[in-house]
């Protein structure tokens, strides 16, 4: 089932998935403080799956435990962090194989519980954090955390600003290879950044390199270097 990314990035994407169904009524007063996060949240370790800040993830939930992490999300905060596992997971991926420590948090903005007890869920990015350490109470992973906050300085937002040109000119110039297209002019220049990190094509390690990189900006240098290499010499 394929389900709906944020208002921008409808606009942002070739291809906007269509959307889940209403979300519950404590939508309302899930969103957090911003940049805040609790000491303590349930993560979720995939393969391949990262999440940024301003990005969107659908996802869709069919482990039992995972099941509980949701049920348990809806009911509390909807927060749940987007952590990646690392390699050679495959032998412990039943119980608690490696992760790597820096991961987004999402809130759930979106859901829909099947009659098996899956369920479809969309995770809005919030804000990255670092893991330090692991909570053993719940068949599910919960991890203790600080976040990583991303603060940009004027000298570093126009720094950015400039970026942002070249990384335009990039997706026009390979609309037929990042499957992307132009973000429409509102769309503020962290957001581009970070919507292009989670969505242009690259492998899941070079994906995880970006999301610890220390703050926008880093990632728009790392992401023009990878879309100059991809444009035809």
């Amino acid at each position: 089932m394929r389900t709906a990314l944020c208002a921008a990035c409808v606009a942002f994407l070739v291809c906007a998935p269509a959307a889940l169904g209403a979300p519950g009524p404590a939508a309302q007063t899930a969103e957090p403080a911003p940049g805040g996060l609790p000491a303590i949240i349930p993560i979720f370790p995939l393969e391949s799956a990262t999440l940024f800040p301003n990005g969107s993830a659908p996802l869709h939930i069919f482990e039992p435990r995972y099941r509980a992490m949701v049920a348990d999300a809806l009911k509390g905060d909807r927060i749940i962090g987007m952590v990646m596992l690392q390699p050679g997971h495959e032998a412990d991926y039943e119980g608690r194989p490696p992760i790597f420590p820096v991961g987004c948090a999402g809130l759930i903005t979106d859901y829909e519980q099947l009659p098996d007890g899956r369920y479809n869920i969309v995770l809005g990015g919030l804000v990255k954090f670092r893991v330090i350490g692991e909570d053993q109470s719940r068949p599910y992973r919960l991890a203790r955390i600080t976040t990583i906050p991303e603060p940009l300085d004027d000298k570093q937002t126009a720094a950015l600003a400039e970026r942002r040109k070249r990384l335009e000119a990039l997706v026009d110039a390979l609309s037929d290879k990042v499957a992307v297209g132009q973000p429409p002019p509102g769309m503020q220049d962290d957001t581009l950044v970070d919507l292009l990190s989670q969505y242009v094509p690259m492998d899941r390690l070079a994906r995880q390199r970006l999301l610890e990189l220390e703050d926008p900006l880093a990632r728009a240098g790392t992401l023009i270097e990878l879309l100059e290499g991809m444009v035809p010499k």
